[in-house]
């Protein structure tokens, strides 16, 4: 968007740090959050057990609003879960059982404190379920509250839906009545939390915009919506998303050393991006680093690494996850702290390194392991193995019963047979 002089302390950390693409009112919003207290929000569905990397910037958001004196609501969508957000999707989200979306939904609002301050005072952020009013409405009550505020009309042209007809895949009447159901969550918290303010990504603009016009249209009340662009790598690849899947929050599902890891690898040019929405330096700080050249910049992605993994796992995480990759990669060293996989040692002792490798999750198939290797990207006990075929020995397993694969110069897993 056109770059504003804003005045309020919020939209200026903002736009700064490249936050901001879309604002329903920037003008009335600024005003409101130079006056006083904005409380803002951001829905999160239960979808699996933890948020991935693709979420963190909605939730660093969160972490904005709160520290330049405002209010955030996280807010879980165990009734919205429920239907399932067709924004960007070919095809209907698999429906969860109520058991499951509750353990979703207790397994990912841990990370939720690692961000944000959590209390009963007037900035202190809070938790709530849009299940706790969308499942008490009956359905006819529900269409005659709300259904005359949404033109079919309207709703076809919204990029949500449009799209997804443009692409001729079918969209199920459960999955249209999403935007209704968020717009209502959005009514909700402004008459009971005194919520003005709903962000979200970009491909949230039209969900956010109904819910905005619906607070606006039926209390008269201030109502603003702000979108974050949509954030891709230098590459063009979706962020969050690597070969080897989603990078996740939880530490159930990923492990600080991989997620160390995952920052420690970013493209060259995204460090300076990355720095500025995903940590808390300084931007004159961050202007020096991405400014950096050559190794230089691998002690940017170092610093990236190390302030990110802190924020979610904590500076002794992030300290052990760095002194085990500089030790792999850096020194030929091993440590408990890099990632294991064990395989049965009938699988390993005797078998192609080609096959091993795929089955260790560094490659996505044998042939990939075989190019890599004719490449000299392929490394057993950190020698170069130029033949995919090369049988793994009983002699290749180390004094701790490991031994040491590597795919390139970002990926290292110990094998242990077993």
């Amino acid at each position: 968007m056109t770059e504003t002089a804003f005045k309020s302390d919020f939209l200026k950390t903002l736009q700064a740090r490249g936050y901001i693409h879309q604002i329903t009112h920037p003008a009335e919003l600024d005003a409101a959050a130079d006056a006083g207290v904005v409380t803002g929000y951001i829905g999160f569905d239960a979808t699996a057990p933890s948020l991935h990397v693709g979420s963190l910037i909605q939730i660093m958001m969160l972490r904005r609003l709160q520290q330049a004196g405002g209010k955030p609501i996280v807010l879980m969508g165990g009734g919205t879960t429920k239907v399932g957000d067709p924004t960007g999707k070919d095809a209907s989200r698999p429906q969860l059982t109520d058991d499951t979306i509750q353990s979703n939904i207790a397994s990912i609002k841990t990370v939720f404190e690692k961000f944000l301050t959590f209390g009963d005072g007037p900035t202190d952020a809070i938790l709530l379920d849009n299940d706790q009013w969308l499942s008490t409405y009956g359905y006819v009550e529900f269409l005659r509250e709300y259904g005359t505020h949404f033109t079919i009309n309207r709703m076809l042209a919204f990029d949500s839906v449009k799209l997804r007809l443009e692409r001729e895949q079918p969209m199920t009447f459960l999955e249209f009545n999403y935007m209704l159901m968020q717009s209502v969550d959005f009514l909700e918290l402004n008459r009971a939390r005194g919520c003005t303010l709903q962000m979200g990504g970009s491909d949230q603009w039209g969900n956010i915009v109904s819910g905005v016009d619906l607070v606006r249209r039926v209390d008269q009340k201030a109502a603003f919506g702000l979108t974050t662009p949509l954030l891709t790598t230098a590459s063009g690849g979706k962020m969050g998303k690597t070969a080897q899947g989603a990078v996740w929050l939880n530490a159930e599902q990923l492990s600080p050393y991989d997620y160390w890891q995952f920052w420690r690898n970013v493209d060259d040019a995204d460090v300076g991006k990355f720095l500025r929405l995903f940590t808390d330096l300084p931007l004159d700080e961050i202007a020096r680093l991405e400014a950096l050249e050559g190794a230089g910049i691998n002690d940017a992605k170092k610093t990236l690494a190390d302030a990110a993994t802190t924020m979610l796992h904590g500076a002794e995480a992030a300290a052990t996850a760095r002194a085990a990759a500089e030790g792999a990669f850096e020194r030929g060293t091993l440590s408990a702290d890099l990632p294991t996989v064990e395989l049965p040692a009938d699988e390993v002792i005797g078998a192609m390194i080609a096959a091993v490798t795929t089955k260790a999750g560094l490659t996505a198939s044998n042939g990939e392991a075989r190019r890599l290797a004719q490449g000299g990207g392929l490394r057993l006990n950190d020698a170069a193995i130029a033949d995919g075929a090369r049988l793994i020995e009983a002699s290749d397993v180390n004094a701790d019963g490991v031994l040491k694969l590597a795919a390139g110069k970002k990926k290292i897993v110990l094998v242990r047979p077993v």
